[in-house]
């Protein structure tokens, strides 16, 4: 792990063959501690998943700059429209000449193609994309665990999950990678603050994630995981319709 800046604790730790997992631990008035994570695909068209909220671009930025120069990335990826997932999209737009919007057909249409200031590329449920060895693969999974556009990126080389909000983990200072429970802290920290959307499809929509038999879930906030995790969203999916 290397720390990118030292008073923000900014980190960045390659979870995966040529993923990056960047980490910024926060505290908020209240003491409660959290982190966001952003995933850097570096390869020939390199991918950022997850912009981080804007008021933090500038961290973000100087953690990219450590793995590859920033005017290389070529798409600005997210799961939802929310300020954590796309906040400094226009930041990044205009840092990376070359670079344009990536998300789900839901997104471009209803937000993306009128907040961005370059038009994205909207990708269909199941698209795959080449950025150069790392084949990504988009998801739709509206509502999953909310917003309409949601869906998932499913990296094909590295059998990563880029799953967003899923699997949310509270406190900061975690391992960037752990093989060890973090359904247990993430059920806990739902049960406190459910963010969750709950539908009839629910359940189908974590089959079709587990069906792309991840071995790395890159998480939004807390570690990453390593393991089963066909078997680990199995589990979520009872839990969640239990």
């Amino acid at each position: 792990m290397i720390v990118t800046n030292s008073q923000s604790g900014t980190n960045v730790h390659e979870v995966a063959e040529g993923i990056y997992r960047i980490n910024t631990p926060v505290v908020f008035e209240n003491g409660n501690h959290f982190s966001f994570n952003q995933y850097l695909v570096a390869d020939d068209e390199p991918l950022l998943f997850h912009t981080g909220p804007r008021k933090m671009f500038s961290l973000v930025r100087e953690a990219v700059a450590s793995v590859l120069p920033v005017e290389r990335l070529r798409y600005i990826s997210f799961s939802h429209v929310e300020a954590d997932e796309c906040g400094s999209l226009n930041e990044w737009l205009a840092v990376a000449p070359q670079s344009m919007p990536l998300c789900g057909t839901v997104a471009a249409l209803v937000s993306i193609e009128d907040l961005a200031d370059r038009s994205p590329r909207a990708l269909a449920d199941g698209e795959v994309i080449s950025l150069g060895r790392h084949r990504m693969r988009w998801v739709d999974a509206p509502h999953l665990p909310h917003a309409w556009e949601c869906g998932f990126m499913a990296e094909e080389l590295t059998r990563t999950l880029l799953c967003g909000d899923l699997f949310t983990q509270g406190g900061a200072g975690l391992a960037p990678v752990t093989e060890e429970d973090i359904l247990g802290p993430s059920e806990a920290f739902r049960q406190k603050m459910d963010y969750f959307s709950y539908t009839k499809n629910t359940r189908m929509l974590l089959e079709r994630l587990a069906a792309t038999e991840p071995a790395t879930l890159a998480c939004m906030h807390g570690s990453a995981w390593r393991g089963d995790g066909a078997k680990l969203l199995g589990a979520l999916a009872d839990s969640l319709t239990s």
